[in-house]
């Protein structure tokens, strides 16, 4: 389930890297120093060409990006923590509050639309890269199919969370971080930036290594039935890591429906609400399951047991491994005591 849009909050990354000097320089070359560097590959080119096959689709990348919009928050926060900001010519589709280092850089992009913007939005900006969040955001149906950016010059990336192919852990999204790091010729920075997060969910993998599993229940939406978290989903890792088990692991899809009865027979004993704008805040959420007689005596309602995710910890983006951290406090508390 794609969440509706939400209000963007300010944001700034305090520790957000700037563009090195080569790149900077690299676009103010006069024709004089070009002549005398005509044999000379400029360093901002240095790796190049940059091939790239995503979700079925194949780039090659003769330099980096520089014009690039993003669809949806968990792109533009990768980007960021990458030190892209002077790279970023708008973004969409905010849906959670976006990590604080990082909020100022963010307030600064011009924001296109509060969902999906037009193709016509997009191709106002000039881009010549598109990077998307959630497979919407190259919707056929709205004119934005990855064609038709590519017919009219503009290259596309989309998440890897989104091909569609396997189960999603936290394996991908390094690999989408190197992969970012790829494109835009700043693979120094996205191994540190993997091995600062591989570092924060080992610290809290370590944590609880030791503790007893808990049963959590993914509760993102939903009255009649329940929309939750299945077995492919980047949430059911986050809660192994974190020293529990979703209990709907079996579930084999992102995301689906489970019935009420359902979730009182598996009894679990923490409830994970994500957090997003459009399907009630999270206090709307923990007074409906409160308030249900059927729920009564699930532990986790029983003993008010709640851990808040906003949903765009729970994708592939950096957002992830702090997710981890939260969770296993939750879950295990006494671990952090």
């Amino acid at each position: 389930m794609l969440p509706p849009a939400r209000t963007r909050r300010p944001l700034r990354a305090a520790a957000a890297l700037a563009l090195s000097a080569a790149l900077l320089t690299a676009g103010c070359v006069s024709s004089g120093d070009a002549a005398r560097d005509e044999k000379a590959p400029a360093p901002s080119l240095k790796g190049f060409p940059v091939t790239v096959d995503n979700c079925g689709v194949r780039t090659t990348y003769d330099r980096p990006p520089s014009r690039v919009v993003t669809i949806h928050q968990h792109p533009a926060e990768l980007m960021l923590a990458l030190g892209l900001r002077d790279r970023m010519v708008g973004t969409a589709f905010p849906d959670s509050a976006v990590l604080p280092g990082l909020r100022e850089d963010f307030e600064a992009i011009p924001e296109l639309a509060q969902k999906e913007p037009s193709f016509e939005t997009v191709l106002d900006t000039g881009p010549d890269l598109v990077y998307g969040g959630y497979g919407s955001a190259f919707a056929e149906n709205e004119g934005r199919s990855r064609e038709a950016f590519a017919d009219a010059g503009i290259d596309t990336h989309l998440n890897r969370e989104y091909c569609g192919e396997k189960r999603v852990t936290m394996e991908d999204t390094y690999d989408e971080i190197r992969t970012v790091g790829r494109i835009f010729g700043v693979t120094g920075r996205a191994d540190r930036l993997v091995a600062d997060l591989r570092g924060r969910v080992g610290r809290a993998a370590g944590a609880v290594r030791d503790e007893p599993e808990v049963p959590v229940f993914v509760y993102d939406s939903g009255d009649k039935t329940a929309f939750t978290a299945g077995g492919k989903s980047l949430g059911t890792e986050l809660i192994r890591l974190a020293g529990g088990r979703n209990v709907f692991a079996d579930l084999d899809d992102v995301f689906g429906d489970v019935s009420w009865e359902q979730v009182v027979e598996r009894r679990p004993e923490v409830i994970a609400v994500y957090d997003y704008t459009g399907a009630g805040s999270v206090e709307q959420k923990k007074e409906f399951l409160l308030a249900q007689p059927a729920l009564a005596d699930v532990p986790a309602v029983k003993n008010r047991r709640f851990v808040v995710l906003p949903l765009t910890a729970t994708l592939v983006g950096v957002r992830s491994a702090y997710a981890v951290e939260d969770l296993a406090r939750g879950l295990h508390p006494e671990s952090f005591r």
